[in-house]
């Protein structure tokens, strides 16, 4: 760490700004507003909802993210810094997940996610292959006395109020800035509420293995995954108290970062397993973006039976897709192998026999 005379003489940059506003007037709040009451089912209440909608524009003008907060308590550097309530729930939750985690009576826990968009209660009127595999891989962890969270990502395309906002990127501004858990959501200004997220912080701090099957969409990991992904960058590196920063100044972030900082890795040791399926092309760039990201968080690769991309009815139809995984028995089996692999894994990194995984590359300290 630098000495105090080393932090005078350190140049902290002052955040560079463009002056580009994202304010919208009145009349274009209003109008957003009342888009989400477009049903006539709506229209008897009308005078009820314009009444709201003037709330919701004060709300937007003062630029009230957090209405509700509280001191932030003794264990914070800044006791009597106001943080959001909604912030301090999520912080705690997170911090019951890692008791869970650490417990070692509790039985292996493992947290499958399927990353497809698709499901069946929504426009496609059809499962995703993807849930499938991850069903497959829930029945063989289960058959083996693992606890299992299985978190489908359709939801979002699928489920009222299902929603993960995009991450900001903070992290790019200063790493301090960043916090842990995410504190940029819910921006209740912004009418950025039920951020799933909150709820998914704890689902991977609770879990000893993390088991992600995924389609490949344009070359690419599905939206509804990459959301996912890009907010938890918070978990490699994320600042756990933001009253150091005073919420979100970037100039003293900036300064927290350059006097040195210790990218605290809150999901590290946890193993993991990738599972990428594709059509025609891209499962295998897929499949190594995803493990080189699990591994740069200091997650513990499960091995290569473990790690898999692999096509389904390579260039038929997708009308036949399904039928395609019927026939197709050997991803299946590669699918609970690999779900054994992973649980195995999970076995001797709690037993202490495994060493955690040294990340591909580290980031500056």
């Amino acid at each position: 760490m630098p000495t105090n005379r080393d932090k005078r003489s350190i140049h902290v940059p002052e955040p560079r700004k463009l002056g580009v506003s994202a304010q919208v007037d009145k009349q274009t709040f209003l109008t957003r507003f009342h888009e989400r009451f477009y049903d006539p089912a709506f229209d008897g209440s009308r005078a009820q909802i314009d009444a709201l909608a003037e709330i919701a524009w004060q709300a937007y003008e003062e630029g009230r993210k957090a209405p509700r907060t509280r001191a932030a308590g003794p264990e914070f550097a800044n006791p009597e810094y106001q943080l959001s309530e909604q912030w301090l729930q999520a912080r705690e939750e997170i911090r019951k997940a890692q008791k869970l985690h650490e417990d070692p009576s509790r039985p292996p826990r493992v947290l499958i996610i399927s990353g497809a968009a698709r499901h069946e209660q929504t426009c496609p009127g059809e499962v995703s292959k993807s849930y499938r595999l991850c069903q497959l891989a829930e029945q063989t962890l289960v058959a083996e006395h693992a606890d299992v969270d299985l978190l489908d990502l359709g939801h979002l395309a699928a489920e009222y109020g299902r929603v993960i906002y995009p991450c900001k990127a903070c992290v790019a501004t200063a790493m301090p800035l960043c916090h842990w858990p995410c504190s940029c959501y819910p921006n209740h200004s912004l009418g950025q509420v039920n951020d799933w997220m909150n709820e998914i912080y704890p689902r991977w701090v609770a879990a000893h293995g993390v088991m992600i099957v995924s389609p490949v969409y344009w070359y690419q990991a599905p939206a509804a995954l990459k959301l996912m992904i890009d907010r938890l960058v918070c978990a490699d590196g994320g600042n756990p108290d933001p009253t150091r920063t005073d919420g979100k100044n970037a100039k003293k972030a900036k300064a927290i970062e350059l006097e040195g900082w210790d990218y605290p890795r809150h999901l590290k040791g946890r193993a993991f397993s990738v599972i990428v399926h594709g059509d025609t092309v891209g499962a295998e760039t897929l499949r190594r973006n995803l493990h080189d990201w699990l591994c740069d968080m200091q997650l513990v690769p499960a091995g290569g039976d473990a790690n898999i991309d692999r096509y389904i009815g390579y260039y038929e139809p997708y009308a036949t897709s399904h039928e395609a995984l019927d026939r197709d028995e050997a991803i299946q089996q590669e699918v609970r192998n690999a779900a054994r692999h992973l649980l195995a894994t999970v076995g001797r990194l709690r037993r202490g026999d495994l060493r955690e995984s040294v990340p591909p590359s580290a980031r500056p300290k």
